[in-house]
Parts: structure tokens; C-alpha cells; sequence
């Protein structure tokens, strides 16, 4: 209203000395051309009869400005006003720990529309983010209740003289510990991978010796559940990549493979180069992915089944470290499938060497 106040002031101010300074004179002149005597007392009538007249229309523009403004600025306020409460409250709702709010903007204009949606997308990511902290949360307690509560029941059964200290009992104990030391060093690599703290040591690396490596890391526990391990396609490319961190990766890639593909199935290992890129590739014949489990398959803890059980030596933070790991190196890693059962299909990205 104040800015609206402004331009009508401006404007009214303006025709008014216009009107005072100029007007009078050259009305005054053109009266004298038309053959108007300069003392005739018409002259005198009619320059008052303009004055009056221009004071009369600058008021009456002056009434009709003012109302224009307020109404334009009622109309545009409301269109303001309107979506700005609506954020406001979805907003305080976030604030409230409501993440399921949204803010509706449907005649707000372009501007306050792309911020609907952006706020919208903003609530959408948080709450994500809440539902996996959440899930982390649980899953940590899951994950560290069974081996706490096998050492406890040991411990009470020492206690009470109902249990020997011998081998067995020795075994049991450290593989427990072992796997609570094993959840924290994976819940810690999580971290500096998110957080882009991983150590690369970058170097010029065939992409056939990655692959060979990692399927002879990996042939006994194929062979023992009778999975086919193949290496296919592999192209004669060199990758800048950390051979130690690809590794890991295409170890957690197969071992991934190896745990949702029967025995009797294949999995197959291979590379292709594609422009300034070398795509490594874990194709399993396995239990396959439906189409909302792929945008979670690589969050931390993340189950495609609630009801599977977990591999025990697994923390269920591998494909999370493995994407943190490729993104580190400037690749992507990324996963398909056709659906479930007929298998998944993993590809690694990494920039090509020289």
C-alpha cells in the first residue's frame, strides 16, 4: 500500500505543477493567437474557468488513483498473503515433526508455484531422511540385540555354573564381538563415506586385473553354494580409480549377488567402455528388484523383505558404502531390473584412464 501510496503521490504531484507551470501560460498564449485582446475580461474568465477545471480533474484523479491502488493492492496482497500463510503453516507443521505436510499454491503465480513445489520437494527429502533415521535407529538396535543378549545369556549361564568357559563357549564369544566391532567399523565407514572422507590412493588400473581380482576373491563362496561365476565382456581400457576401493566394491556387488541368486544360478562379470567412462557390470539371474525397491536398495539398512533374514555377517550398509565409494571417484553406481525374479543388474562407472 505504502509503494501503491508513492506512485499516486508521485504522479498527482507531477501533473499538478505540470498543470501550475506550464499550463497557464501556454493556454494563456494560444487565447491571445486565437485573437483574444489580452485585457478583455473574457480572457480572465476563461483562464479561471481552466484553472478550476484542472483543479477539479487532478482531485477527481486523485480519488480515482487512490482507489485503484487499494484495490489492486487488496487484490495483489491476498494472492500474496494467501499462499505465504499456507507455507507458514505447513512449515510450523515440519516444525511440529509433521513431515507428511504439504503446501497447496494453485493461483499464487509462477514465483510462489515454484516455491510450493520446492518447499513440497524439501518436506518430501526430510521426510525420507526421518523415515531412514528412524530405520537406522531401529535396525542398529536389531542388529546389536541379538549378539548383546547371546553374551548376556552366556554370561549369567558362567555365573551360575551352568555354562563351561571352553571352546565352544570361547568361539561363541569372540564371533559375537567380532560381529558388534564389525557393525561399528561399518557404521563409521558409512560416515566418512557420506561425509567425503574416504582415502583414495588414485592410480592407472586395467580394468580386466579389477575383474579378475575380484572373481577370484569371491570363486569359493560361488563354487560352495553352486552359483556360476563368469567373467564376459571385458574391455581393454584402463580406469583412475583406488584398485583397493573398486575392489571392495565389486566384492560387495558380488557377495550381494551371490546371497539373492539360487543355487543353479549365474552371475556374470563384465566390463564395457562407453565414451570417457568404463561401466564394470554384476548381472545376477537372482531374485530381481521391483520397481519401488530400487530407489531404496541403496540406503543404509534398507530390506527389499522385512521377513528375509539377515546374513548374519552382514551389517546391511555395503551397497551404501559401495555408492559412497563410486561417487568418491567422480562415477555413479547405479541398478536395474526387470522385476522380481529375473535378476538385478549392477553397473559401476568410472572414469577412463590414459
Amino acid at each position: 500500500m505504502v509503494a501503491q501510496g508513492a506512485v499516486v503521490v508521485a504522479g498527482i504531484v507531477t501533473a499538478s505543477a505540470v498543470a501550475a507551470l506550464i499550463g497557464p501560460p501556454l493556454f494563456h498564449d494560444h487565447l491571445l493567437r486565437a485573437g483574444m485582446s489580452a485585457s478583455a475580461s473574457e480572457l480572465a474568465h476563461v483562464e479561471q474557468a481552466y484553472n478550476e477545471a484542472s483543479f477539479v480533474s487532478l482531485a477527481v484523479a486523485l480519488v480515482i488513483a487512490v482507489l485503484c491502488a487499494l484495490g489492486v493492492t487488496w487484490y495483489v496482497a491476498g494472492r500474496l498473503t494467501r499462499p505465504l500463510a499456507v507455507l507458514t503453516a505447513a512449515a510450523h507443521e515440519m516444525g511440529e515433526g509433521n513431515y507428511a505436510a504439504r503446501a497447496t499454491v494453485s493461483d499464487a503465480g509462477p514465483e510462489l508455484a515454484s516455491l510450493a513445489e520446492a518447499f513440497n520437494a524439501m518436506a518430501g527429502r526430510l521426510g525420507d531422511a526421518e523415515q531412514t533415521r528412524r530405520r537406522l535407529v531401529g535396525d542398529v538396535a536389531h542388529e546389536m540385540r541379538t549378539p548383546v543378549a547371546t553374551l548376556a545369556a552366556y554370561l549369567d549361564g558362567l555365573d551360575d555354573r551352568v555354562v563351561a568357559w571352553d571352546e565352544p563357549t570361547s568361539s561363541l564369544f569372540r564371533s559375537n564381538v567380532e560381529r558388534l566391532a564389525r557393525l561399528c567399523d561399518d557404521m563409521s565407514a558409512v560416515s566418512r563415506a557420506e561425509e567425503g572422507r574416504l582415502e583414495l590412493r588414485r592410480s592407472n588400473v586395467e580394468v580386466r586385473e579389477l575383474l579378475e581380482t575380484a572373481k577370484r576373491e569371491v570363486r569359493s563362496g560361488f563354487s560352495t553354494k553352486g552359483v556360476r561365476l563368469e567373467l564376459g565382456q571385458c574391455a581393454d581400457a584402463r580406469v583412475v580409480a583406488d584398485p583397493e576401493r573398486v575392489g571392495q566394491v565389486l566384492a560387495n556387488l558380488l557377495a550381494n549377488a551371490l546371497r539373492h541368486t539360487p543355487a543353479g544360478g549365474e552371475v556374470i562379470l563384465s566390463a564395457t567402455q562407453s565414451g570417457g567412462e568404463v561401466r564394470l557390470v554384476v548381472q545376477d539371474s537372482g531374485e530381481g528388484l521391483e520397481p519401488d525397491q530400487l530407489t531404496h536398495v541403496f540406503e543404509r539398512f534398507y530390506r527389499g523383505d522385512a521377513a528375509r533374514t539377515r546374513d548374519a555377517r552382514g551389517s546391511g550398509v555395503g551397497l551404501t558404502i559401495a555408492k559412497a565409494i563410486a561417487q568418491a571417484h567422480g562415477g555413479r553406481l547405479t541398478v536395474t531390473s526387470p522385476g522380481r525374479g529375473h535378476g538385478a543388474t549392477f553397473t559401476l562407472s568410472l572414469p577412463v584412464g590414459s
